[in-house]
């Protein structure tokens, strides 16, 4: 019965996003009030049965009903509570289900955050959500319906693919999935925008705040998909350039350019139609992203589906949207009236610049992930693009991009001056040159790039504070330069914490890969390896029993120089439902870095396998990316980037 009010509330809600999405244009058309508000109500509608539905299939995986397909395909009775509750979104039809609830919950939270929006627009705006949340209903509901009854109803579930049974992955996709789904609300704003023939530095105040919103979304769902990797897959790394991990990627790259475009529409109206791109652009890496994922053209323990009529239906969608939009854009960006102008040397060309580099690497990675897919479709066999082609473009691109984010902020608008900014900015170069120096003169592996690594990275968190200083005069009149730092807005200290999130980032890669030391040994209970001046001394092994694996344990005691230092806990485990090994590592975080451990298999004579790591600083990657997140918030925090209109304040008497 569950089931049924489910499937009954998805049916209701396809209702209400036809009439959202049909109406409020009809009553735009006629000058119908009434039609026009319709579209508030529908939103709202749409998102309270998203609500019961979701709701219904949930409790349905917690009670292990497995008379409902979704719960039997990856469900399973004796699996702990948090992988019930995250395996409703763990599988295609869940996810699918989880985003229509969060396309839904955007939707809704434009007509109650959007209220100072004017009514026209906000309607063409809510239209727009409502066609895809029709959309993606009529997926859900005619190929991918997560109610569908089986009978008779088998005893016991499949089970969840033990690779998604894990904390960090549990919340990893609802993270992402907000991202994604969070560029929705940015697309509909563009196309509203172009229906309705103006973009305006109010626009892109408006749009502004949605998608930082996405963008921290996106920047934490990157995070936990990559320290998920580092730490279940057993492997030491963290980010190996997958094709699903490069859909994700793609649009934080988009979402990350149109973050700082937008800022030039509202300070110089100028950019209008590049913004307007931009929005479409980003949305479309999430469709398409949706598209791999869910059509089977790819293989990947993110890959949930394979039935051709899902990929076709998904296909058939992507050239709705995103051709519709093109055609839009091409029809409607001519007559956008260009806006002010700028020097070359100023802080929209340098926006400018970051907008170009970080749209390039969007499409040097959009094809190589795709190329590998059209050879064989063309019949070419099959072939793959490797990390080196990405990393040497990620450093090709990207580094001037971090030699631009010194300067740029230091920049005036409209008309700037490069010398007085470079000698701002001194400093921060021979800093960023000694560093590369030293690094040099030691000799480090992979020496020219490390040195490099390092001297980018040092160059940006040097010129973020010498940014600040200036910000707050600190050698010009030190006298009050405390009270002007406290009187900084804080959309500047959440640039700035971003910024400096990004030279942490770079640290951590550039070190890590530098520094890291590895050891794959076969070792008896009793003898010890010397990883970076650690001594690991294996104990042997254990069996253990889990809520639905069995495991073998291994020990190992790590000490420095006669002290210990800890106990590291490896296992590498086998579930029952489904039948799959896994690999846990255990890994000890240390200031300097991480101890890393790894049990393999059985190598005769009670000797194991083992892999044994020291990995340096590598936690800076997921410290940079919580920076960059709290720098958003603060950003969103300041009330001049709140989410909606700016609020109109009463002259006095």
């Amino acid at each position: 019965m569950i089931a049924e009010l489910g499937h009954f509330a998805l049916m209701i809600a396809l209702v209400f996003a036809l009439l959202g999405a049909v109406v409020p244009h009809y009553g735009l058309a006629r000058g119908n009030a009434r039609l026009i508000s319709l579209a508030d109500n529908a939103v709202l509608g749409q998102f309270l049965m998203a609500v019961v539905a979701y709701a219904a299939l949930t409790y349905s995986f917690l009670i292990s009903d497995f008379s409902v397909y979704a719960v039997a395909a990856h469900s399973h009775s004796a699996k702990p509570l948090l992988y019930k509750i995250s395996g409703v979104w763990g599988n295609h039809e869940g996810s699918l289900m989880f985003w229509v609830l969060v396309l839904t919950l955007f939707g809704t939270a434009v007509a109650v955050k959007g209220k100072r929006l004017p009514l026209r627009f906000r309607a063409r705006v809510l239209a727009v959500q409502s066609a895809l949340v029709l959309g993606f209903l009529l997926f859900v509901i005619f190929t991918s319906n997560p109610f569908t009854r089986l009978d008779p109803a088998p005893l016991e579930g499949n089970g969840l693919n033990p690779l998604l049974q894990d904390p960090g992955l549990a919340f990893h996709p609802p993270m992402l999935y907000l991202g994604y789904v969070g560029l929705s609300v940015v697309f509909s704003f563009a196309t509203a925008a172009l229906i309705e023939g103006e973009v305006t530095p109010l626009w892109a105040r408006w749009v502004r705040p949605w998608t930082l919103t996405a963008w921290m979304f996106l920047t934490g769902g990157l995070a936990l998909g990559s320290w998920w990797a580092y730490y279940e897959l057993g492997w030491g790394g963290w980010w190996f350039w997958d094709p699903v991990e490069n859909a994700a990627f793609m649009p934080w790259l988009a979402a990350t350019a149109l973050l700082h475009s937008a800022i030039v529409v509202e300070k110089r109206d100028a950019l209008k139609s590049w913004t307007i791109l931009l929005a479409i652009v980003a949305f479309s890496f999430s469709l398409l992203g949706t598209f791999l994922v869910r059509s089977g053209v790819i293989t990947s323990v993110h890959a949930f589906a394979s039935d051709p009529a899902r990929g076709v239906f998904i296909l058939a969608f992507l050239a709705v949207v995103i051709g519709g939009s093109m055609t839009l854009y091409a029809w409607r960006a001519p007559k956008l009236t260009p806006g002010g102008l700028f020097g070359l040397v100023s802080r929209e060309s340098a926006l400018v610049l970051n907008n170009v580099l970080l749209s390039t690497f969007a499409a040097v990675v959009l094809v190589g992930t795709l190329y590998p897919l059209f050879v064989e479709a063309m019949g070419g066999g099959q072939l793959s693009v490797g990390p080196p082609f990405f990393e040497y473009a990620a450093a090709v691109l990207m580094s001037p991009l971090i030699v631009a984010l010194g300067f740029g902020p230091l920049l005036a608008w409209k008309r700037g001056r490069i010398s007085r900014a470079a000698q701002i900015v001194l400093p921060a170069l021979i800093v960023a040159l000694v560093a590369a120096l030293v690094i040099a003169w030691q000799s480090a592996g992979g020496v020219v790039m490390t040195a490099f690594g390092l001297g980018l990275a040092t160059w940006l968190i040097v010129s973020v504070f010498l940014e600040i200083a200036e910000r707050i005069q600190l050698f010009k009149k030190p006298g009050n330069a405390w009270g002007r730092l406290r009187n900084l807005p804080r959309a500047s200290w959440g640039m700035s914490l971003a910024h400096a999130g990004l030279a942490v980032i770079l640290f951590g890669i550039t070190i890590s890969e530098a520094w890291t030391e590895e050891h794959l040994v076969v070792m008896a209970p009793g003898e010890s390896v010397a990883v970076a001046g650690y001594d690991f001394t294996f104990g042997g092994v254990a069996p253990v029993a889990g809520p639905n694996f069995t495991a073998v344990r291994g020990f190992f005691d790590v000490s420095k120089n006669g002290g210990r230092v800890t106990e590291l806990t490896p296992e590498d485990r086998v579930y029952t439902n489904p039948v799959m090994n896994t690999t846990e590592a255990s890994i000890y975080p240390l200031m300097s870095g991480d101890l890393y451990a790894v049990i393999g298999e059985a190598a005769g004579q009670g000797r194991w396998s083992v892999r044994l790591y020291f990995k340096p600083f590598i936690s800076g990657l997921w410290l940079g990316a919580v920076m960059m997140m709290v720098g958003g918030l603060l950003s969103l925090s300041d009330r001049r980037l709140r989410i909606g209109a700016p609020k109109t304040v009463k002259a006095g008497a």
